[in-house]
């Protein structure tokens, strides 16, 4: 024990415990021999820690949490793929809702969906526990997806706001039960590859729900595809509950600090003022300006809601002290580019699936294939019957009279808007098309298949001392970003008009391709990064402000989305993206020493 103190302090050390002595281990000195002593004891302490941890093997634990995060990540994204789609149609039992609206409440779900994370994983830090958090979190999400199975939209509302809470409470605390348990010594060296496969685990769940939604929808209905949700989270916490013994060992609440924040100020100073400012920004912006800030009053609000919550976030760092106050500032910072990067990403379910929808050729060519997917029951069905449609310009942009109501007219099938006649099929001819919503699985299909290669990769190259550094790669993530919203440029380019022919599938492959490695780059990273800079007491915590990024990037995009047909040349809509994702990679950049440095101060590593 006299080891540790005497290395701080050797002065105190040798006049106070070992010059009494005058002797250590058999070995003598003199009260003149400090430096002796100094030598002695420093190769002594240097020689243990220079012994090589024997890294350990991945535990049982670990498989037991992303089995219970991908039925939830199922049942996340089986209805992120389609509730766009619900949203607008207004033929097939859906709330046929104008393409303004519904992308205003899908972005604006999309967003809540993350921000309470911060609060439910403060909870779990000081009170509840992460493995009782979790089960609360799943309850709440279970019965929201299983609400939205009834009609009205007061049984929407409601049950979209049980989901929004439920992932508060399980999204932040399973993240941080799995980094509890690779803090231990000999695991620590496996942590990033931990969550690699974590990630690449739960991806499973995304890749398998956008194929059972359609099924369900093309069959029995909209309201099968969102009760498959909420058995995927019943399945989840079945899972969880038979192997708890296997993850009780990460179920470690932190003592507080006195310069942490207690949990009644939080709901004073954060959540009761981010509910004020909500109402605020929801009513005043139209009755003081006569307009909206943001597009519409749930945008302002939203915006207006986030101002307490992201100031409680930088007031963490105001109080912290010495290494603490180092590493929330490099979070903080990493939070705010990545907005950037989850902006873009969640384009996946606002406009491309809007492009998906109405300008990809979803025909498919090989025989096989489309007898296999028409058996799988993955397949729409479209034909040039006339039928009541809702009029649309030159733009594909539906036409409303003065009152704000659709015009009709009769036509063909929507789908054949932007198809020359000369490829439409007979009269009384069914043609069959691939589901929009089975696009979204192209990015998890990608995720389970080339994160073993991206980790063997990276293993490869940590071996010879050439691995990019944790921050380094969320740079290169920036970029890949920036790359797949060029390839939506050239998908652009591509035809004549993107308003008189349709776009090969091909380009939305391409740009998933891109965006899912950036998200391989980025996603797992933060979640490494989050468990090895956030003080030990306040990671859950911080794990939701990694969330939090979630929630602003979708919510740009679902802003971005409702402008979607102010942009008639989307070749800008997606420059836009392209240029930010560009700034985003060279401010990593531009602070990449300063946080490895942090991060080796922090972990003897990088």
């Amino acid at each position: 024990m006299l080891l540790i103190p005497w290395f701080a302090n050797p002065k105190f050390i040798i006049h106070n415990h070992i010059l009494k002595k005058n002797f250590i281990n058999g070995q003598n000195f003199t009260r003149h021999d400090s430096y002796g002593i100094y030598q002695y004891f420093r190769s002594r302490f240097f020689k243990r820690m220079s012994q090589p941890i024997k890294p350990g093997r991945h535990p049982k634990a670990l498989y037991v949490l992303f089995l219970t995060e991908m039925w939830e990540r199922f049942a996340y994204y089986l209805i992120a793929g389609i509730l766009l789609l619900y949203l607008l149609d207004g033929k097939k039992g859906g709330k046929g809702m104008d393409e303004r609206t519904a992308a205003d409440i899908a972005g604006t779900f999309f967003a809540l969906i993350w921000l309470p994370l911060f609060i439910g994983g403060y909870i779990a830090d000081r009170y509840l526990g992460y493995i009782k958090s979790i089960f609360i979190g799943g309850t709440l999400l279970a019965a929201g997806y299983f609400g939205l199975t009834l009609p009205g939209d007061t049984a929407m509302y409601v049950s979209l706001g049980l989901i929004v809470v439920g992932n508060g409470f399980f999204k932040p605390n399973i993240s941080t039960l799995l980094g509890n348990i690779y803090n231990r010594e000999d695991l620590r060296p496996l942590k990033n590859n931990a969550y690699n496969i974590f990630y690449m685990g739960i991806n499973f769940g995304s890749l398998v729900c956008n194929f059972a939604a359609a099924y369900l929808r093309n069959k029995y209905g909209w309201g099968y595809a969102f009760g498959a949700a909420g058995c995927g989270i019943v399945i989840g916490l079945i899972t969880l509950a038979a192997n708890l013994k296997k993850v009780r060992v990460g179920d470690v609440r932190k003592e507080p600090q006195k310069e942490d924040m207690p949990l009644s100020k939080i709901l004073a100073y954060v959540f009761l003022p981010g509910i004020l400012a909500a109402v605020v920004g929801y009513f005043l912006p139209s009755k003081v300006f006569h307009t909206t800030i943001m597009g519409s009053p749930s945008s302002d609000a939203f915006v207006f809601a986030c101002v307490p919550v992201i100031s409680f976030f930088i007031s963490i760092w105001v109080r912290a002290r010495g290494q603490d106050k180092k590493g929330i500032g490099a979070l903080l910072f990493i939070f705010s580019v990545s907005i950037i990067f989850w902006a873009i990403f969640y384009q996946n379910f606002t406009a491309y699936t809007l492009w998906a929808e109405k300008h990809t050729d979803r025909t498919i060519s090989w025989s096989v294939t489309e007898k296999l997917a028409d058996n799988m029951g993955v397949l729409q069905k479209v034909n040039t019957d006339p039928r009541e449609v809702t009029r649309v310009d030159s733009n594909l942009v539906e036409m409303k009279d003065s009152h704000g109501n659709a015009l009709k007219t009769i036509g063909p099938d929507p789908y054949y808007n932007n198809v020359p006649k000369d490829k439409w099929p007979p009269p009384g001819v069914d043609q069959k098309l691939s589901n929009s919503e089975l696009y979204e699985s192209i990015g998890p299909f990608f995720i389970v298949t080339l994160t073993p290669l991206l980790v063997w990769l990276f293993s490869w190259l940590r071996k010879r001392g050439k691995e990019p550094t944790t921050a380094s790669k969320f740079g290169i993530a920036l970029f890949l970003t920036a790359l797949s919203s060029l390839v939506m440029v050239f998908a652009v380019l591509s035809v004549a008009s993107i308003y008189q022919f349709k776009v090969s599938s091909v380009w939305l492959w391409g740009t998933y391709l891109m965006i899912t490695l950036a998200e391989i780059f980025l996603s797992p990273m933060g979640l490494s990064l989050v468990s090895k800079l956030a003080p030990a007491r306040l990671t859950s915590l911080m794990m939701g402000g990694w969330f939090l990024t979630m929630s602003l990037g979708s919510k740009v995009a679902g802003l971005m989305t409702s402008s979607w047909n102010n942009f008639p040349d989307k070749r800008m809509y997606f420059l836009v993206w392209f240029v930010a994702a560009v700034i985003g990679g060279v401010l990593i950049f531009s602070r990449v020493k300063s946080l490895n440095r942090i991060v080796w101060e922090k972990t003897g590593s990088t």
